[in-house]
């Protein structure tokens, strides 16, 4: 359930009114509009008189939300959520670039990638030090080493850091993190979401690789239920029955996701096609869709690349499409001022 606010509502008329509503025991949610102040309440609202609720002197209107995701829903929140990381941000008229290699591998790797990536303008360093590998085989990353060497790569560069969580028991490990990213195949890890939920670190929650838009939703609800509202959610491509690329990437998913929820959107254009080639044009269509950002794999040495080298690009290669997605946030900006 949402109550609008009338507008010249006081601060302590709001703050009245929400503890009125904790005392019912549900949890209140305020947000501070350009137009309106939205209150969210989420629990059992079923025993909240909805036309008592309206007819206060300055609640404008009152309605009840269905869809099962609350604080992520843009009914709660009408406004774009700008997600602050470091010394940058993501959501809003900020767009955010995280790029790096999909792995760690020494020292000389990542700090020669990161300095690449800055002077190209990425606003965040992406980087594996656990890696989920389909094969047992395969590496599996440098673990906390991997984290180390990110962390020197940002005290040189000044870019936030962007790694992937594999347990909830590795959390102290990423007490210096900018952003811990959930991967596709943990969008549904609850009990990991639970604790993700317990920290106010920025969380980039990608999309399982068959699952829907609501289950997205769904699941930034478990991390947001618990208190953590920094969510960045990314679309990475998902399954079907087409084999000339990784995935299928969903562009439809950003102008949808922007209409259910306010959470930033970005894109991942290199998982989601897993060829190199394909990367910029994706990009480009991520940027004129409306995403808040991309998510690119950056590697200087692509083909001995110990992890999805056909995926990434090379720095000169990554420039570029920086030049290119660029032009496209130009036009769109000169199209809508138009």
């Amino acid at each position: 359930m949402i109550a609008v606010l009338k507008q010249g509502t006081t601060e302590t008329q709001i703050e009245n009114l929400s503890t009125w509503l904790k005392n019912q025991g549900l949890d209140v949610h305020i947000s501070h509009g350009s137009m309106h102040t939205v209150v969210g309440l989420v629990g059992d609202t079923a025993k909240i008189d909805a036309e008592l609720l309206e007819s206060l002197e300055i609640v404008e209107s009152v309605k009840r939300i269905s869809e099962p995701f609350k604080s992520a829903n843009r009914k709660f929140h009408p406004d774009d959520s700008v997600i602050e990381v470091g010394n940058t941000s993501v959501g809003g008229d900020i767009f955010a670039v995280m790029a790096g290699p999909c792995s760690v591998e020494n020292e000389e790797q990542v700090m020669a990638i990161a300095r690449s990536v800055k002077a190209a303008g990425a606003t965040m360093l992406r980087g594996g030090a656990f890696k989920p590998r389909t094969s047992p085989y395969d590496f599996q990353g440098l673990k906390a080493d991997g984290i180390e060497l990110l962390l020197r790569a940002k005290e040189e560069t000044g870019l936030p850091i962007v790694t992937e969580i594999m347990n909830a028991n590795h959390l102290p490990l990423f007490e210096d993190v900018d952003v811990i990213q959930v991967g596709a195949r943990n969008m549904q890890n609850f009990e990991l979401l639970k604790e993700l939920g317990k920290t106010r670190k920025p969380i980039l929650l990608k999309r399982g690789l068959a699952n829907t838009l609501k289950e997205l939703l769904m699941s930034a609800e478990y991390i947001m239920a618990g208190g953590n509202e920094n969510v960045i959610l990314c679309e990475r491509g998902i399954r079907t029955f087409e084999t000339y690329t990784r995935n299928t990437l969903d562009i439809s998913a950003v102008p949808m996701l922007r209409e259910l929820t306010h959470l930033p959107v970005i894109i991942d254009p290199s998982h989601a096609t897993g060829v190199a080639r394909l990367v910029k044009p994706m990009a480009l269509a991520a940027a004129a869709a409306g995403a808040h950002g991309l998510m690119i794999e950056v590697h200087n040495d692509p083909k001995n690349a110990l992890c999805d080298g056909a995926q990434s690009l090379t720095p000169d290669a990554f420039a570029d499409v920086m030049r290119a997605v660029g032009t496209v946030r130009r036009a769109l900006a000169e199209s809508e001022a138009n």
